[in-house]
């Protein structure tokens, strides 16, 4: 079993890199992958733990790219965690997230809502800040009853808090990707908002411009979507890739490993995965 989508304290999730792997190697994982937004910040770490534990650690990323109706989110595997092009994208991208934060926290301010920017980099303990950070804050003050409250109140897209980010083309991320010796995955395709007679013929899009998987096997798919999702995948030339989207307390309802209790990704994933490298960062 290996789980290649998780999050940790490192963007928006609660957990530390060092705990994620602890987790994965409780839940039976062979691999795990670090996927924080926009950020390889945790993954010196989470390779220490991993190593001491004996389980491996695929360093990833996750990138929010431009897209309608919904949204398209990209996880890259092999990122090198320092240097090189995809890095300096990630760096521009970190920027603007931080512009982001700083709008936000003046929308709800006036918004009358009780929270300020110093609160959410408190809650997100210095480092990344994301939307759980503020959904927390909001929770604590009594604002509503729990983050899924202040996603669909506040902080949703379409919601008055919200505030966008800059998002980079998908073409450009699976180029930058593959340049830096990474390979490219659609995140929870479900969220592009597609019916099910147009997503396969974005998926084929996508497999033409170099996306190297699809994640089917996603912590919230029921199997059959799953099934469906990977039959798909197969049919277009692409991995059928899977994992949890463990985010800790702000997403409870997901495990590593497990997600909502059944998720089983299988381990040639990985070997997949990394035969579509660049040969010459394979091995």
């Amino acid at each position: 079993m290996i789980d290649l989508h998780s999050h940790s304290d490192v963007s928006d999730g609660s957990e530390s890199p060092e705990r994620v792997v602890e987790l994965a190697a409780d839940a039976g994982c062979s691999t795990v992958a670090l996927t924080d937004h926009d950020t390889t910040g945790g993954l010196d770490r989470a390779g220490a733990r991993a190593a001491s534990l004996g389980i491996r650690l695929v360093p990833g990323c996750e990138v929010s790219c431009a897209y309608e109706p919904g949204t398209m989110h990209v996880l890259c595997y092999f990122v090198p965690t320092s240097g090189g092009l995809l890095q300096e994208e990630l760096a521009r991208l970190r920027d603007d997230r931080d512009r982001r934060n700083e709008e936000m926290a003046r929308t709800l301010a006036h918004l009358g809502l009780p929270v300020t920017y110093e609160e959410v980099v408190a809650e997100a303990g210095g480092l990344g800040v994301g939307r759980p950070h503020f959904a927390s804050v909001l929770v604590r003050k009594g604002v509503v009853s729990s983050v899924e409250e202040a996603f669909g109140s506040y902080l949703g897209k379409g919601a008055p808090g919200y505030v966008s980010k800059a998002r980079v083309e998908v073409a450009s991320v699976v180029d930058l990707a593959r340049r830096s010796g990474a390979v490219a995955v659609l995140a929870h395709p479900l969220s592009l908002g597609l019916s099910p007679a147009g997503l396969e013929p974005e998926l084929r899009r996508l497999a033409e411009l170099g996306l190297a998987g699809v994640e089917c096997h996603y912590g919230r798919y029921d199997p059959a979507t799953r099934a469906d999702l990977a039959a798909a995948a197969r049919r277009c030339g692409l991995v059928a890739t899977g994992g949890s989207d463990f985010h800790g307390s702000y997403k409870p309802d997901l495990s590593v490993g497990t997600g909502t209790g059944d998720l089983a990704v299988p381990d040639e994933v990985v070997a997949e995965l990394e035969s579509l490298r660049p040969a010459a960062h394979r091995g």
